[in-house]
């Protein structure tokens, strides 16, 4: 059995309710693929991303419908060493990705403001672009559950509202282009048990940015903090990370003071005499 097979083996028997189970139900849950789909699947090189890959291959081999994939690799200025490691990669789980070629990460580091989030929307950007060239109507992302509950939690502390990393998305500046979060249900803890019991070694985030901080002993991420705040909730009450992440599910407006839908805001007084 080649190593792709193990792996591919592994999700379906070893991380079958963990990953596989939630990875169908979060698709059916919130809709992503549909019959005819062209679907560009987005690789980092990070764990996440390669898992979504492996997982959308099996989906679409087995799915009752019909649906396209093609597995599309940005360089926004990796090093060499880092470049080939998303190859090695690729080759070794059987991916046949198609790589890009960007300068985003020395235009961020020129740039005022937060360098993650910047980098973040450019990368957006190139990819919808490349996709769309492919023929593809969606792009899929790594992110998971990990990450909704982070963003709930870093809004309400630090924007002062509450909202979320939604499962899909229309595109605002690519006309008929969709973005969609297969793992949306698949919590990070598990992917990297997946990663470690295949022996698996991914990508972490390559940019300059995080590598200078990683040399200065900076711990100054938002989401970072979000990370260990949810470590500490998870000591506390297991249930309490399921808990954040249902209640963007469940919003009482009986009980909330205000709230807006796009430029139109609204407040418990508008009607509270009626």
């Amino acid at each position: 059995m080649q190593k792709y097979q193990q792996v591919e083996k592994s999700i379906f028997k070893n991380f079958r309710k963990e990953i596989w189970v939630k990875f169908i139900g979060g698709i059916k849950e919130y809709q992503l693929i549909q019959r005819g789909d062209k679907i560009a699947v987005c690789i980092s090189g990070g764990k996440d991303s390669m898992l979504l890959a492996k997982c959308m291959q099996q989906l679409q081999k087995y799915s009752d419908f019909p649906f396209d994939l093609e597995f599309l690799v940005m360089d926004p200025g990796y090093n060499k060493e880092n470049r080939q490691l998303i190859v090695n990669n690729a080759e070794a789980l059987n991916i046949p990705i198609k790589i890009f070629e960007t300068d985003i990460f020395n235009i961020v580091d020129n740039l005022n403001g937060s360098p993650c989030y910047l980098c973040a929307k450019m990368r957006r950007g190139y990819l919808y672009k490349n996709a769309q060239k492919l023929g593809c109507n969606k792009i899929a992302l790594g992110h998971h559950f990990d990450d909704a509950i982070e963003t709930i939690l870093m809004s309400m502390l630090y924007g002062a509202e509450i909202k979320t990393m939604m499962p899909k998305l229309h595109s605002l500046n690519y006309a008929g282009m969709e973005l969609i979060r297969p793992l949306y249900l698949v919590k990070e803890e598990d992917i990297i048990e997946w990663k470690k019991f295949n022996e698996l070694k991914f990508l972490q985030c390559a940019s300059h940015f995080t590598e200078n901080c990683a040399l200065d002993n900076h711990k100054d991420s938002k989401r970072l903090e979000m990370k260990e705040l949810i470590k500490k909730f998870r000591k506390v009450n297991s249930n309490i990370d399921m808990n954040i992440f249902k209640s963007i599910h469940n919003i009482n407006l009986d009980t909330v003071i205000g709230y807006h839908k796009g430029d139109n805001r609204h407040s418990f007084l508008d009607d509270y005499n009626e």
